[in-house]
């Protein structure tokens, strides 16, 4: 065989070109530029050492590597533009196409309360004066710059009498008084308030994280009672009377999955009882629920169907009708699942077996996954909080003070401890962590297990998830309101009262979204007209990226999101503060109750896996629903294809109050690009085009 290179040289000299020819004609001629004393010494192949072939094996491959990196270097710059210009088209067909939140409020729904127009008006209306305020100054700003006065007050007032001499410099130097006088000090005060805010609730993180640190260092993991647990055999071991619970409303997407899911649990038959609690007002909705129950009690499953006539209540009053059965009282444990959640077939054994022996243990929850956490940008940083918030925060708790907020689904409740709390309660949305806190009081213990996981779905569109949060954030503060007097008068401990109070509630549910939104979304802009204010540096870009690595820890695979993640929590603190206000002081939205809209695409990746490998008895639907359903699939995909004017068409919101701090958070970084603050520019541009693009609802599906 010939040699691949035929080499010019076999000595070349410091500063002497090196011309390597290759007889391949499609490789192109390269030129070296001559070697120092460490640079590889050439030599005939057939000649040279083992050592020698081997340095010119690496720098072959390196000149590849490089040539590769720079073809996709010219690659990435020539689609720069293509990117932006589909960029700006899909900016322009959500504008056209999309609706404000306050169109989307006005349809009401959920049945929750409207609020009162007229407080709402003036809420935009001082949003807009605020922005054209800033508007104004930024206009004032530059004027005063191209001036020559850099925007600097020892400048302004030690000037000589006649520098300002015209009506614009008396208004700018009026203007520097009043902010140095009137303005910056109880700015100045607030930024120190929220900075210890900051740093109380950076603590409290860390030393979270600390604690799972000690956790997974030592090996810490709740165990069952020895005998409690027996996988390998049906009957034997701990199997008491077990009742499961699917509370659903207008899920059609996912009701088939935990149906199929749960009644495929491991667990004898004869102490197993299920109940499908529709609350559905869509008739065709329970008409596909009752039938797939149907089918599995056809199937052998001890499975029931109920429908409230009365739908009151919402998800607590579902399952308080349902635990007023008389048959429950047969039954020792209950285990809840939304409708999108799917345990495995050995959850049951996973979970029961550790409450044998244990009396005062009332709860054990499981870990969530999530079957679509890679789908989009807004799942993945969902999944960066979620796995944070259950690896984290709900195992350390668990471990540690026997005490978290239940998470509303897969887990195991004992009824006895259910009944001697008060049972379910409508008074908040919130119903889980009101049980919660109320079996806390009466003293009863909780157990997480962070090795069992229940596999459920992430809302992958921006207006579920901001639904879901604003819920998630308004229902603790509307619940802090009514148990603060009950804690207080409780017989726990002090340091139990303590961390509910100051730690559950306070820090976690009210002071974070407040600092948040207060600190980075308020003062910060503020200070770029105000700069006799000041927020250091190690506030606005340091302690963040620190506390954002801490977050992303649980997730490592999230890391290369960590600058996305950390612009759109600061961003979602507009949505969490005003659920936390509206909380607070019982406004009409703290009522809002909206179902988490599914997308169902656990249900298509199950029935494409059933597809594949072949029907399974009681594992998923039946074989001939598999079949009506492909055939429903290629009718729909016939009927898309035939007629265009059919096919559903898909909108997006477009949110104001993110679009008006999108817009302040921009003018602010241009104010500080005119007095060069440095760090708080860029953290200004960016954090502003994220509330740009949330705004816009550039994150995530669009919604039919």
């Amino acid at each position: 065989m010939a040699p691949l290179f035929d080499w010019g040289v076999k000595e070349p000299q410091r500063g002497t070109p090196v011309v390597v020819k290759m007889q391949n004609p499609n490789w192109s001629m390269v030129e070296l530029e001559g070697p120092s004393d460490e640079d590889l010494l050439i030599t005939d192949p057939s000649s040279a050492g083992s050592r020698d072939k081997g340095r010119g094996k690496n720098a072959k491959q390196l000149t590849w590597v490089l040539l590769l990196k720079a073809h996709r270097a010219a690659g990435c710059l020539t689609s720069i533009a293509p990117a932006m210009l589909g960029l700006v088209s899909a900016v322009k067909r959500r504008v056209a196409s999309g609706r404000t939140d306050v169109d989307a409020d006005s349809e009401g729904g959920g049945g929750r309360e409207k609020e009162n127009p007229t407080v709402k008006s003036r809420f935009y209306l001082f949003i807009k004066v605020f922005l054209w305020l800033s508007v104004i100054l930024l206009c004032f700003e530059v004027a005063a710059y191209f001036k020559g006065w850099h925007l600097q007050l020892e400048y302004l007032f030690w000037a000589p009498a006649f520098w300002v001499k015209d009506f614009f410099g008396w208004v700018y130097a009026l203007w520097v008084l009043i902010r140095v006088e009137y303005l910056a000090p109880p700015l100045q005060l607030l930024t120190y308030a929220c900075i210890v805010l900051f740093l109380i609730q950076s603590l409290d993180r860390l030393v979270l994280c600390l604690g799972c640190f000690w956790i997974r260092f030592k090996k810490i993991k709740p165990v069952p009672k020895d005998g409690a647990v027996d996988l390998e055999s049906g009957e034997k071991g701990f199997c008491p009377m077990v009742l499961v619970q699917i509370p659903m409303c207008n899920e059609k997407e996912v009701y088939q999955q935990s149906i199929a899911a749960v009644c495929n649990l491991d667990w004898p038959k004869s102490k197993l009882l299920i109940q499908v609690l529709d609350d559905s007002d869509d008739p065709t909705t329970q008409s596909l629920i009752n039938e797939e129950v149907q089918k599995w009690q056809q199937e052998g499953a001890n499975i029931l169907y109920r429908h409230r006539v009365i739908r009151d209540g919402y998800k607590a009053g579902n399952l308080k009708s349902a635990m007023n059965c008389n048959y429950v009282k047969d039954y020792e444990f209950v285990a809840i699942f939304d409708a999108d959640f799917q345990p495995t077939p050995d959850f049951l054994r996973k979970t029961v077996p550790h409450f044998k022996d244990n009396d005062e243990l009332g709860l054990v929850q499981a870990r969530w996954s999530f079957v679509n956490k890679d789908e989009n940008l807004l799942t993945r940083l969902q999944n960066i909080n979620l796995s944070f918030h259950f690896e984290v925060e709900q195992q350390v708790n668990g471990i540690f003070i026997n005490f978290f907020g239940f998470n509303g689904t897969a887990g195991v409740w004992r009824i006895k401890a259910l009944e001697d709390s008060g049972g379910w309660l409508e008074r908040t949305t919130v119903e889980d962590m009101d049980i919660a806190v109320r079996a806390h009081l009466h003293g009863w213990k909780f157990v997480f297990l962070n090795d069992v996981e229940c596999q459920c779905e992430l809302p992958e569109s921006y207006e579920a998830y901001r639904k879901q949060q604003h819920r998630w954030h308004s229902g603790p503060m509307q619940l802090f309101r009514l148990c603060l007097p009950d804690i207080i008068r409780s017989k726990i401990s002090i340091w139990k009262k303590f961390n509910m109070i100051f730690l559950f509630f306070l820090l976690r549910k009210l002071i974070l979204p407040f600092y948040s939104f207060t600190l980075f979304c308020i003062i910060l802009p503020m200070t770029m007209f105000v700069p006799e204010a000041e927020i250091p540096a190690w506030v606005v870009c340091y302690i963040p990226a620190a506390m954002s690595f801490l977050n992303i820890l649980p997730a490592p695979k999230a890391f290369p999101f960590i600058v996305p993640y950390l612009l759109f929590e600061n961003t979602m603190s507009v949505t969490k503060f005003n659920a936390m206000i509206s909380g607070l002081f019982q406004l009409g939205s703290a009522y809002e109750w909206v179902v988490t809209k599914k997308s169902g695409r656990s249900s298509e990746g199950d029935l494409a896996s059933l597809v594949e490998k072949g029907p399974k008895p009681q594992r998923g639907a039946s074989a001939p629903d598999l079949e009506e359903m492909k055939e429903e699939f290629r009718r729909q995909e016939e009927e898309e294809k035939g007629s265009r004017s059919k096919k559903k068409k898909k909108h997006n919101r477009i949110y104001m109050k993110e679009l008006a701090l999108a817009f302040l958070l921009l003018t602010a970084s241009a104010r500080s690009l005119l007095s060069a603050q440095g760090i708080h520019f860029y953290f200004l541009l960016f954090q502003g085009v994220s509330f740009l693009l949330v705004g816009l609802d550039l994150i995530g599906e669009q919604v039919d």
